[in-house]
Formats: C-alpha cells, structure tokens, sequence
C-alpha cells in the first residue's frame, strides 16, 4: 500500500517522459527511482514492479560522483542515512527530482531547507523502529545483569572452558526489580509495555 500510495503520489509531481520510457501509448512511463542501498527482497521487488527501478544490489555505499549522477537523472531519490544529501549535491539535480524518500527514522542526512528551495519533497520512515529499539533494551536489560555476553566469549574464545562453579558468571536477578524509565516518549513507552 505504501508503494501504490507513493505510486499515485509521484503521478502529480513527475513531468512527462520522453517516448523512449513510454510504457503504452496513453500511458506515461513508470517514475524513475534511485534506490543507493540494498533494502530487504520485498521492498526491492516491490520497486521493480512499481518504477523504472535502479537498485544498488552490491549494499556499498555510493561514491560522491555515483550520487551526483544519481540524482541529474531521477524523479525520486530513495537514500539511507550513510548518503549525505547536502546543498552541493541538490544543486546538481534534475528538475525532475521531485521526492526524496529517506529511508531511515530521521533526515540528519539530507539538507531539509536546500530541497525545500528546489521544491523537493523529504519524506523519512519514522516510527518503523520503535518496537525493535525497544526490543533490543530488553535484550541488553537481561545481557548485562546475566553476563551473556562474557559468558558467549568464554565459549567461542580461544581458552578452553574450565566447566561450571557455583559462582562462576553469576551475575544478578532481574526478578523483582524496578525499571526506571526516563523519557517516555514512543521508545519508552514500548519498552514499559514488554
């Protein structure tokens, strides 16, 4: 649904093709879309089926020139956090270059106000990572009382495990004890939920 939403949306905002990206008669051509990273198998062939999809499939990050040019001919750039999107690299735009859709919980990495002069739309992903941050609190509140992660190097190191003692990795109980929270903002809140 996100897709066919940004499908619809790009209608509006992208200028018509030339007859070499037609795909039909009366029918403009996909948008063109920029993807710099791998993202999962889903959403990759979700792009395929929706734009004229150019997909980074070696995950490494691109290099300045791979963006400039990335971006003189794209309707809709889709970068991660590791892509710095700043003034110099909106300069070198196509005017077609009408969305750029971060994919990433923030936009630190793109110059908000540069895009906005040019009358590029930044949209980001927030909220996608809310309950797997929480997630991973939890994981680490039971790690460090339990010494996991000391214990898992002591099995897969070098030395050789001497066997168990009654006080060897002892660590502490979680049991009864309080979790103090400060912020409870939507990262918070969902780790007072689990």
């Amino acid at each position: 649904a996100t897709f066919g939403a940004l499908q619809l949306r790009l209608q509006s905002h992208v200028s018509q093709p030339s007859d070499r990206r037609m795909t039909a008669p009366d029918r403009p051509a996909r948008p063109k879309v920029v993807v710099t990273r791998e993202l999962t198998d889903g959403v990759m062939h979700r792009m395929r089926e929706l734009f004229d999809a150019t997909l980074n499939r070696e995950d490494r990050a691109l290099s300045r020139s791979e963006l400039e040019a990335a971006v003189a001919d794209t309707d809709v750039l889709v970068p991660t956090i590791t892509d710095r999107i700043d003034a110099d690299l909106l300069a070198k735009a196509s005017p077609r270059l009408k969305l750029i859709a971060n994919f990433g919980n923030g936009v630190d990495n793109i110059d908000i106000g540069a895009a906005a002069r040019k009358g590029i739309t930044v949209t980001n992903t927030p909220n996608v990572l809310n309950e797997d941050t929480a997630d991973m609190t939890m994981a680490l509140i039971l790690a460090v009382p339990r010494r996991l992660t000391e214990g898992a190097a002591v099995l897969t190191g070098d030395g050789e495990w001497q066997g168990w003692s009654p006080t060897w990795m002892l660590g502490h109980r979680i049991w009864g004890k309080r979790l103090g929270i400060i912020g409870m903002g939507r990262i918070g809140q969902a780790v007072a939920r689990r």
